[in-house]
């Protein structure tokens, strides 16, 4: 079984030798990139199962360099930063990252994280691809969790691992309303240290994606929740 690979974009080679030595130990294969440039060539030449993506990178910043990749790939992006605000941290889920960790951090931690997103997508796909139990269909909407695709409209719709989660959960029961925690637990882990509002990004930018339909829509239930609902 050939290891899962992660590239690690980091321009302080201290930090990322020393990430990479622990992953190492994981039986993770690693690849380090020193800069956005760099990060973005080695996307297309290593496939990186996950990318580890530091956000104060000279050249390229680490915010332009998850625009780049999330316009033609769902790899699962980690973004690591010493930046803990509120708006740093939204700013990135809004660009399409899965998660959001913030320096310095436990080790322990952000290889349990690293696992936790790989785990949603590796279990998928190991399904069998004609699984129908595992595709929700709506009129002009196809998701598909056995080859992690959305399609809309008959078109391939860009999306995060993340945002196929959030879409099939809801999807897959139309019309209930799921709170926010409810949201966090299922789709985050019971031990994501996150808030509310990372499910509010993620909604919003399905819904950007998604755009207006006859049949169906994702609405907000006020002071509640989500819920995927038929028209």
């Amino acid at each position: 079984m050939s290891k899962q690979r992660i590239l690690i974009v980091d321009d302080d080679p201290n930090i990322a030798e020393l990430i990479s030595l622990y992953l190492n130990k994981e039986q993770f294969e690693t690849a380090i990139a020193g800069d956005g440039s760099q990060a973005l060539a080695m996307v297309d030449s290593f496939d990186p199962d996950l990318i580890l993506l530091d956000l104060m990178l000279p050249g390229i910043d680490g915010y332009q360099v998850c625009r780049e990749i999330r316009q033609t790939r769902s790899t699962p992006i980690i973004m690591m930063s010493a930046k803990g605000e509120v708006f740093d941290k939204v700013l990135g889920l809004e660009l399409g990252a899965d998660d959001y960790v913030i320096k310095p951090f436990d080790t322990k931690e952000l290889i349990a994280r690293i696992k936790a997103v790989l785990r949603r997508t590796s279990t998928v796909q190991a399904a069998a691809p004609d699984d129908a139990s595992q595709i929700v269909r709506f009129p002009g909407l196809v998701i598909n969790k056995t080859n992690y695709s959305v399609t809309l409209d008959g078109e391939p719709l860009q999306v995060t691992p993340r945002e196929l989660d959030l879409l099939y959960y809801l999807a897959s029961s139309p019309n209930r309303v799921f709170t926010r925690e409810q949201l966090l637990d299922r789709l985050w882990g019971y031990d994501y240290v996150g808030d509310s509002r990372t499910v509010d990004v993620h909604v919003k930018r399905l819904r950007e994606k998604l755009g207006d339909h006859d049949d169906w829509a994702l609405t907000t239930v006020w002071g509640v929740g989500y819920r995927f609902e038929t028209k």
